[in-house]
C-alpha cells in the first residue's frame, strides 16, 4: 500500500480553502450592507438618547449581530428570540463568570462554554453571544463596574434596538423577517416534504443523524428542494406545456346537476372524475367516483349497491335531507394548472401528491381541458424519460 506525501492530495486539500462562489446579486449584497448601516447608526444613536453622551452606546458583538441580521435575515440563528435570547442568557453569564472566578483567562473561556451550552438549551443560538460573555469578562474597569446592569444595558438595549430596526428594514426590503416556522395544517397544497415522496419524520431523522448545526431551517430546506426537484423536471422536460397533453373540453357538470345525471355522464363519457363549473365556466370543484361511494358508504361498484342506487335516486319531495345535486357532494378544494403552465409545475402534484385529474384553465380562470395520469405519463414516455422509468432488463 502507497502512503506518505502527495503533491496532487495537498493540492487538492489547499483548494479545499478556496471560498464557494456567491449565489446572491449585487442587489442583495448592496442591501446587507445598507442595513447594517442603516441598523448600527439608529441602534448607537437611540441608545445615546435614552442613556446619555456617557453610556455605553455600541457594544463590538453588535457588530456581529448586524450581520446575521441583514445579510443572513433568513438564518434560524438571525430570529428575533435568538438576538434577544441569546445575548441577554450570554450577558448574564459572563458577568457571573467575571465575579466568580478570579483567574481572567478561564472566566473568559468558562463564561463562553457556558453561553454555548445555555444557547442550545434555551434554543436561542446566536453567533455573537460568545462574544458578549467575552466581553462581559476581557471588557476592562468600564464594563466589570457596570455589574449586572451590562446585561440590560447596553446588551439589552442594544440588541432590541437593532432587532426592531431589522424588523423595520428587511420587511421594508421584501425580505420576509421573521423568518418563523410553519405550523403544519390541512391546506390545498401539500408542503414541500410530502410533495418530494419524503415525511417531516424523515428529513427531521436525517438532520439527527447529520448531528451538526445548518445555518438553514427545516422549511427552508424543504422548499429549496422542491424548487430543486422542479428545476430538474423542467431541463429535462423542455418548454413542454400542459396545453399540449391536456384533453380538451372535458364532460363537466354544474353545481345543481342532478347525481343520477352526473352518474350516467361518468359511465358515457368513460372518466372518474367531472369539474363542477360555476358562473363562467370556472371550475368550483371535482367530482369523483369515490365521491359518490363514499356518500353512499359502499366501497365498490359490484352489482350496483342498493345504498348507490338510493343515493341516485330523485326525491320526489321538494324539500329532502338526502343529497340531491353534485355540488352537494364534490370536492370543493380543486387543485387546477394554467394552460400555458410548464409540464414540470404539474409532475410534483401528480406523481407525489396523489392526484389522478387535474384541470387546466385558461387566462380568464376558465375550464380549457383535463389531465390525468395516464396522460402525464404518455408524456413522460414521449420525452425520452422512458430510460430513467423502465426497470433494467434482466439479460
Amino acid at each position: 500500500m502507497k502512503t506518505g506525501f502527495s503533491p496532487d492530495a495537498f493540492a487538492q486539500w489547499l483548494r479545499s480553502f478556496w471560498p464557494q462562489p456567491q449565489l446572491v446579486d449585487r442587489f442583495e449584497r448592496m442591501r446587507a450592507c445598507v442595513g447594517a448601516l442603516f441598523g448600527l447608526v439608529l441602534t448607537g444613536f437611540l441608545t445615546i438618547l435614552i442613556g446619555g453622551p456617557d453610556a455605553a452606546w455600541l457594544i463590538a458583538p453588535m457588530g456581529a449581530s448586524a450581520v446575521l441580521l441583514f445579510a443572513a435575515p433568513a438564518s434560524p440563528l438571525a430570529q428575533p428570540w435568538s438576538i434577544i435570547g441569546g445575548n441577554l442568557v450570554s450577558a448574564l453569564v459572563g458577568v457571573s463568570c467575571a465575579r466568580l472566578i478570579g483567574e481572567p483567562l478561564l472566566a473568559a473561556a468558562l463564561a463562553v462554554s457556558l453561553a454555548i451550552g445555555a444557547m442550545f438549551f434555551l434554543r436561542c443560538l446566536h453567533p455573537p453571544g460568545g462574544a458578549v460573555a467575552l466581553t462581559a469578562v476581557v471588557g476592562g474597569p468600564a464594563i466589570h463596574a457596570l455589574g449586572y446592569q451590562f446585561v440590560l444595558a447596553p446588551v439589552g438595549l442594544n440588541s432590541l434596538l437593532l432587532l426592531c430596526a431589522a424588523l423595520f428594514y428587511n420587511n421594508l426590503a421584501r425580505r420576509r423577517y421573521p423568518h418563523v416556522h410553519k405550523p403544519e395544517h390541512g391546506s390545498v397544497q401539500a408542503p414541500p416534504a410530502q410533495r418530494l415522496g419524503f415525511t417531516k419524520d424523515d428529513l427531521d431523522a436525517v438532520l439527527r443523524d447529520y448531528n451538526e448545526v445548518l445555518d438553514i431551517s427545516r422549511d427552508d430546506l424543504e422548499a429549496i428542494l422542491e424548487q430543486t426537484e422542479i428545476r430538474a423536471y423542467q431541463r429535462r422536460l423542455g418548454d413542454l406545456r400542459c396545453a399540449r397533453i391536456m384533453r380538451a373540453d372535458p364532460p363537466a357538470v354544474v353545481f345543481g346537476t342532478e347525481l343520477a345525471e352526473a352518474w350516467a355522464l361518468m359511465q358515457t363519457a368513460g372518466v372518474d372524475a367531472l369539474p363542477v363549473l360555476g358562473p363562467g365556466r370556472h371550475v368550483i370543484g371535482m367530482l369523483t367516483r369515490a365521491d359518490f361511494l363514499r356518500h353512499a358508504g359502499v366501497e365498490s361498484l359490484h352489482g350496483l349497491d342498493g345504498r348507490l342506487r338510493a343515493l341516485l335516486r330523485r326525491t320526489p319531495r321538494t324539500h329532502s335531507d338526502k343529497h340531491e345535486v353534485a355540488g352537494q357532494i364534490m370536492q370543493p378544494r380543486v387543485r387546477s394548472v394554467g394552460a400555458d403552465a410548464p409540464l414540470a409545475e404539474l409532475v410534483p402534484m401528480m406523481s407525489e401528491e396523489g392526484l389522478r385529474h387535474v384541470p387546466v384553465v385558461d387566462a380568464q380562470g376558465r375550464l380549457a381541458g383535463m389531465i390525468t395520469q395516464p396522460d402525464l405519463v404518455a408524456a413522460l414516455y414521449e420525452q425520452g424519460l422512458r430510460g430513467a422509468v423502465a426497470p433494467t432488463p434482466v439479460s
